[in-house]
């Protein structure tokens, strides 16, 4: 009995959280695709018929969009790592005992609702703001300079949408990290630089790795941020999916074009690890 028992231990631990994935993700996913291959409307029903044709009207449809959210996910995510980078190297090695205290007030904002902290950015970036206006009025900027409804209003409220989950994995990998190591490399004469690119950023690749498939994928999805700091020519992928779903009802159409966002981010992370090299990655983050 004790045998039998040791042997069902580890599936039965496994089983809820099982069942909540079956559930909540495999099953949606299954009705998606599903729903991405019939054909019909809202008044006279959806039938499946293994449309493919969806997927190619789709992806001819709204290529522009497909791409720009693609652009946009992959610049945020290269801005956060120059961001976050020196923000995580600072607090990892001269944070001392207010680590957590440091760590606490990059998290406090996000306490606050998504959709509240990005109609901030709204408030901040428009034309009569708390931030344009007093430099319109001292003549710095132009009476016709305007950030929002642009791609560079769009990116800043991503950036900022998505900056902990960089900070936080790249700590992660520096407070790994012996300070022993840093220090011999100065004992063989290694510059700063060469100390950071040829010891601390390499060790430090796990975490970098882990910010950008935590911050890629959610910024090439998002449509929140384009929603309300951008305009008719920012328009990313996730606002003609919420769009099709919620508005115009078009289920197949909008679920062909989230299996091809899906699988697009998808090839996109595994040429990403690759060029990483993730075993190199795995082998430093368990050392």
């Amino acid at each position: 009995m004790d045998r039998v028992k040791r042997t069902l231990a580890p599936y039965l631990l496994v089983l809820p959280g099982g069942l909540w994935l079956l559930l909540f993700f495999a099953v949606p996913m299954v009705t998606m695709l599903s729903l991405s291959l019939q054909e019909g409307d809202v008044v006279n029903g959806f039938v499946f018929t293994g449309h493919w044709q969806n997927y190619v009207e789709s992806i001819a449809d709204y290529q522009t969009q497909l791409i720009r959210s693609l652009v946009y996910g992959a610049i945020t995510s290269g801005i956060l790592i120059v961001m976050s980078f020196p923000v995580a190297y600072w607090i990892a090695f001269y944070g001392g005992k207010r680590k957590a205290t440091y760590l606490f007030l990059i998290l406090l904002p996000f306490f606050v609702s998504f959709v509240l902290r990005t109609i901030s950015w709204r408030m901040l970036l428009t034309d009569d703001g708390v931030l344009l206006h007093p430099l319109k009025e001292a003549g710095i900027l132009p009476d016709d300079f305007q950030v929002l409804g642009s791609a560079t209003a769009v990116i800043a409220g991503l950036v900022y949408s998505f900056l902990p989950f960089m900070v936080l994995p790249i700590y992660v990998a520096l407070e790994r990290i012996d300070p022993r190591v840093v220090e011999a490399a100065r004992d063989l004469y290694a510059s700063p630089i060469t100390s950071f690119r040829k010891v601390v950023f390499p060790l430090a690749l796990p975490g970098v790795f882990a910010g950008v498939l935590m911050t890629f994928v959610p910024a090439s999805s998002d449509y929140v941020n384009s929603e309300l700091l951008g305009s008719s020519e920012t328009t990313m992928l996730g606002q003609v999916i919420q769009s099709k779903f919620l508005s115009s009802s078009d289920y197949p159409s909008a679920s062909a074009l989230s299996f091809t966002l899906m699988a697009l981010l998808l090839a996109g992370i595994f040429a990403y690890a690759r060029s990483l090299g993730t075993e190199d990655v795995m082998k430093v983050a368990a050392r």
